[in-house]
């Protein structure tokens, strides 16, 4: 059977051929035949099924489990995810996350925040920078625990569950992000809520909700190959030292 190029998924066959620049007919840029056209087409949706397949189990893993501050229940931790820095301090969208990880704290929602960030090289401290905002906002720094190496979604759920004993929490992140954290925590073990931060639709909030497309087939094969994080390490007591803490202060 003759094969086409990448550009053949033309809309020959759907439009017809009359309409279709010549030259595309006779570079073999679309297919000449019914069964061609047909196959054609069979491979578009086929193809559109794998890209759309991960998102869908997102949003059905997901979708009752995300709300307001108001609405979140109470849980012993949260855990915020990195959203980069800029000179040293928090993005605009990494501040916004942990203003509604320190709501959550004065609310009495959580008793200890989780910041998990990269710190993969000295100079670029995103758990630091999250708990001085934190400390900044009244979390007192006692109630905050640093994960420095949650260099990705897969990597924060699995440590947190792994290294810190993390076994129910609020995620903070923005909304396009949250049914993903959701998704990859609850495969990790945790057993999770989340509070999707909203933001203004901009530039940036748009190539967040375009890369997620992508991002959600990685976590579907992330779910389903469970690789080690990047850096996996020896467990760590500093959630339950900040939640021991926390019951014995009056």
């Amino acid at each position: 059977m003759r094969k086409f190029p990448p550009r053949a998924l033309r809309l020959r066959g759907l439009v017809p051929s009359r309409l279709l620049p010549r030259g595309l007919v006779r570079r073999g840029l679309v297919p000449r035949t019914r069964r061609g056209r047909r196959r054609t087409v069979q491979a578009v949706m086929l193809a559109s099924v794998f890209a759309l397949a991960p998102a869908t189990w997102m949003h059905a893993v997901a979708d009752s489990r995300t709300g307001s501050v108001a609405g979140a229940p109470e849980r012993e931790v949260a855990v915020v995810f990195g959203a980069g820095l800029w000179k040293g301090r928090p993005t605009p969208y990494l501040a916004h996350r942990l203003d509604t990880a320190a709501e959550l704290y004065r609310t009495g929602k959580v008793k200890v925040v989780l910041v998990t960030g990269d710190n993969s090289r000295a100079e670029y401290d995103e758990p630091d920078a999250m708990r001085t905002y934190l400390v900044r906002q009244g979390v007192p720094d006692g109630r905050i625990v640093s994960d420095y190496a949650g260099f990705d979604t897969w990597d924060s759920c699995v440590r947190a569950k792994k290294i810190f004993g993390v076994d129910r929490a609020v995620l903070v992140t923005q909304g396009f992000h949250i049914k993903r954290a959701i998704a990859l925590c609850d495969a990790a073990g945790i057993e999770s809520y989340g509070v999707g931060v909203a933001e203004p639709h901009d530039s940036v909030w748009y190539y967040g909700g375009a890369r997620e497309l992508f991002a959600a087939g990685k976590a579907a094969l992330d779910v389903a190959l469970r690789p080690d994080p990047h850096f996996l390490g020896p467990e760590e007591t500093g959630v339950t030292e900040a939640l021991a803490s926390a019951d014995t202060v009056p």
